[in-house]
């Protein structure tokens, strides 16, 4: 692992993403949010597409896990589904790209082994970042030979629906931390600052803050909404 990655260790990644229907989609926004989030003191950005994120880079000097999300007709896979997402990718090199690792199908269906496969051998020297949602799914891409674990996707899927990473004191991370060698990533949900030291006290190797951070609409409603209870 190079020096930058090192830099990862018990620090804060931020992910500065907004999708098209989202009032800061912009690659320009999204490259001042990054300056802000290295401001605030991230060592790391998660980012979504090949122009966010050389925007980002052209701003700050961080690690970044890249990812693509696309929509396919013919599966549930929406996060760096296809080759064609990862070659988009490997045009700005992010330092880590991140994927589904889950048990769903990727469009077309094939596998996440065959996929793995055949995405390792095309860039052997890039650095992975598996996205699941179960331990067993944690598990596999561990022998799959991931470089870092995440748990992006717990309660976002079928087979994790009304699971939430933060249950009984992170249980679900715990346990997947006792079960895989690779270095294990919290994300998801990972809504307070306390949070944030616990999964690192628990032993993650780094952490992932996304949208209590970096998407104001979200942040907006839950004040709103604490005040309509009132």
């Amino acid at each position: 692992m190079n020096e930058k990655i090192e830099c990862l260790k018990g620090n804060l990644i931020v992910s500065c993403q907004a999708l098209p229907h989202e009032p800061l989609h912009s690659s320009f926004i999204m490259g001042r949010m990054a300056l802000a989030a290295k401001e605030g003191g991230a060592f790391g950005i998660r980012a979504n597409t090949k122009e966010d994120i050389k925007e980002i880079q052209s701003q700050v000097d961080l690690p970044i896990i890249g990812i693509v999300k696309r929509d396919y007709e013919d599966s549930d896979v929406y996060i760096t589904p296809t080759m064609k997402e990862i070659d988009e990718l490997m045009e700005v090199q992010p330092e880590i790209i991140a994927m589904d690792a889950t048990i769903s199908k990727r469009p077309g269906q094939i596998s996440l082994d065959e996929f793995f496969h055949e995405v390792k051998e095309k860039y052997p020297n890039q650095l992975f970042m598996a996205d699941c949602s179960t331990v067993e799914e944690a598990v596999h891409a561990d022998e799959l030979g991931f470089d870092f674990i995440g748990t992006t996707m717990v309660g976002y899927t079928e087979q994790s629906k009304g699971d939430k990473i933060e249950a009984n004191d992170f249980e679900i991370l715990r346990e997947i931390l006792a079960k895989v060698k690779h270095r294990v990533i919290a994300e998801g949900n990972i809504n307070t600052p306390e949070k944030a030291k616990r999964v690192i006290e628990l032993g993650a190797f780094t952490v992932v803050v996304g949208s209590i951070i970096t998407r104001p609409q979200l942040i907006t409603k839950s004040f709103a909404e604490a005040l309509e209870r009132k």
